[in-house]
């Protein structure tokens, strides 16, 4: 089984510290020129900031950061830390200091620099991409929310819902999961309700 974790989108997030305005900026990427042409977007972008502080990293490939000039250790690899941390790759980012005249020391530049990363990815969300089994369960209106319920416990995530005289549920499981969801569908509704695999996909789902 294949699963790795991406950040869902671009997203920008930005802190005050002692007047310095921090602003952390993340792009999902594949690929070393698509993490180039953003850092070179952003420097542009921001081309009278004080610092460009940026990293990257690729699933199975390259890892790159850079301090930008602010003391060695406090910018690039601790944001670059936030990331290996909570398990994501394939993306860009950077973080802009406009300087506001009161310096911050080694340990607050670190605190600064891992603030605005891990900011930044809060805004932009995480996906998880891996293979899913898409199934459809038919039941009446009073198992619905034991549908999604049992859904969620097996870590399915809902797709589309269908309203008729009965409603169609549409989940998205792990592959690995998905015998045991259609096990339960069956024994919960005692036979009434089954769940239809309708097919797979290899693709990223939010998860937060």
């Amino acid at each position: 089984m294949t699963e790795y974790y991406i950040p869902t989108a671009s997203a920008e997030a930005e802190l005050v510290e002692k007047r310095s305005r921090f602003i952390g900026q993340i792009q999902p990427v594949e690929t070393e020129e698509q993490a180039r042409a953003f850092l070179e977007a952003v420097k542009k972008k921001h081309y009278d900031a004080r610092h460009n502080c940026w990293c990257y990293l690729l699933k199975d490939g390259a890892v790159r950061y850079s301090d930008d000039g602010e003391p060695q250790g406090t910018a690039g690899q601790p944001m670059l830390g936030v990331f290996q941390k909570e398990g994501v790759t394939n993306l860009c980012c950077v973080v802009t200091r406009y300087f506001g005249g009161i310096l911050l020391g080694a340990g607050g530049l670190v605190r600064a620099y891992t603030q605005a990363a891990k900011l930044a990815l809060d805004a932009a969300g995480t996906s998880v991409v891996r293979r899913w089994v898409e199934v459809a369960v038919d039941c009446p209106y009073s198992f619905f929310e034991r549908v999604k319920a049992e859904a969620a416990a097996q870590g399915g995530v809902p797709g589309e819902i269908i309203y008729a005289a009965q409603v169609t549920v549409q989940v998205l499981l792990p592959e690995e999961r998905a015998a045991d969801f259609g096990a339960r569908m069956v024994e919960l509704s005692a036979g009434a309700c089954r769940a239809v695999e309708l097919g797979e996909v290899f693709k990223p789902v939010q998860i937060k």
